[in-house]
């Protein structure tokens, strides 16, 4: 058992009003929140000698902070071609594909969240192809890539735009446009939804059925247990993405959405929350010049759920509650920042029964910091993973 006492808890709970605890004490058993108290007295009423005690001294307790949108662990830092699995570059439409086949665990990136206080993240494929595989939403501490899953598949991959007219047209392969991408991701949904219904009728008629590894993926898709995800900057591809999610009625995340500032009230119609970023990376192609963090606070005040990320290794994974914060600065508001690394980007990968805010049954994934994390000179003082203290700043 763990007891964190005297904190300063911003539960992050989808609550009418933003929930701070002026000076409360977490009960952790058996890797989740057991209790949430405010009395002192009820301190007394724990065995000492079975339960590890966190004293916070007033400093801020949080859930862990969550990047909603990364590559960490399949394109590693420093290691060229060797460390980089993100990209199928020989076939431009590989929904088959999944993260955790490329995962290393052992990136360094990933201790480096733990000691930013990020306690879980999306990964998976790039955007060089039109639909580049299947996204994994995990933990950040662990070495065998399968105890650390909380969602696995929890997205499918597709990305609009420059990126696979670069891979593929610059090398004399289709798609060499826009107008090639969106005909190949249709082409590709619309044999999954032929497929999908000859199955149907074959289990309802009681037939055999012969699966296609190929087409089996796109089911969770199509069924809206898993959300397209959308690699998307310009306002031409953001609409393309919508067009083609509203035809096939699918759920989707519209990620980076760099010019989503311009549509906000086509992207509040289409009901589909966005996931901002990398800001903090340079503005090195014609797709992202109008990248701004006044974007998050554009879109969030219309009323669409926004998450930040820093698409690591594009921007470095540790840089998350800073971009929150420049975003915070330029009109998202500290409140909206802090749930865009933790709340939102937990409801919008669909864990937040999970992850995301401090509630009881919820998994114990805490981190204590000096104050904000979005402020510069924040640390880290405590992060902790399904009960587990696996940072601790004095150590």
């Amino acid at each position: 058992m763990l007891l964190i006492k005297n904190a300063r808890i911003y539960t992050m709970a989808r609550k009418e009003k933003f929930e701070i605890i002026k000076k409360g004490h977490i009960f952790v058993k058996d890797g989740k929140i057991d209790k949430i108290i405010t009395e002192d007295d009820k301190l007394d009423s724990f065995d000492k000698e079975k339960v590890r005690v966190i004293n916070a001294r007033g400093n801020i307790a949080m859930p862990g902070l969550i990047d909603a949108h990364s590559h960490i662990g399949i394109q590693e830092e420093k290691k060229g071609m060797e460390g980089n699995d993100s990209n199928e570059t020989m076939e431009p439409v590989t929904p088959y594909l999944k993260a955790i086949d490329a995962v290393n665990a052992m990136d360094s990136a990933f201790e480096n969240a733990v000691r930013a206080g990020i306690t879980s993240v999306m990964t998976g494929p790039g955007s060089s192809n039109v639909v580049g595989g299947q996204f994994v939403f995990l933990k950040t501490r662990g070495r065998k890539i399968d105890d650390l899953i909380v969602l696995e598949p929890a997205a499918m991959k597709v990305a609009f735009g420059e990126n696979p007219k670069r891979a593929y047209g610059d090398n004399g392969m289709m798609p060499s446009t826009r107008m090639t991408i969106a005909s190949m991701l249709r082409e590709e949904l619309h044999e999954a939804v032929l497929y999908k219904q000859d199955k149907d009728k074959a289990m309802q008629n009681g037939e055999e059925f012969e699966e296609d590894f190929r087409m089996e993926c796109w089911l969770p898709v199509l069924e809206k247990k898993i959300p397209l995800k959308a690699h998307v900057h310009r306002v031409d591809d953001i609409l393309t993405a919508i067009r083609i999610a509203k035809q096939f009625d699918l759920d989707m995340t519209l990620d980076h959405c760099t010019e989503g500032h311009l549509i906000v009230d086509e992207i509040l119609a289409s009901g589909y929350p966005v996931i901002i970023g990398p800001t903090l990376a340079s503005r090195n192609k014609i797709e992202v010049q109008y990248s701004d963090f006044k974007v998050p606070g554009v879109l969030a005040k219309k009323g669409i759920k926004v998450a930040i990320t820093t698409d690591h290794p594009v921007s470095l994974i540790t840089s998350l509650g800073l971009c929150a914060g420049l975003a915070a600065k330029e009109g998202l508001g500290v409140e909206e920042g802090l749930r865009a690394i933790t709340i939102n980007a937990a409801e919008i990968c669909r864990v937040a029964h999970r992850v995301g805010s401090i509630e009881v049954g919820k998994d114990a994934d805490i981190a204590i910091f000096s104050g904000n994390p979005m402020e510069t000179f924040t640390k880290t003082l405590y992060t902790i993973i399904d009960g587990n203290v696996v940072y601790e700043a004095k150590r």
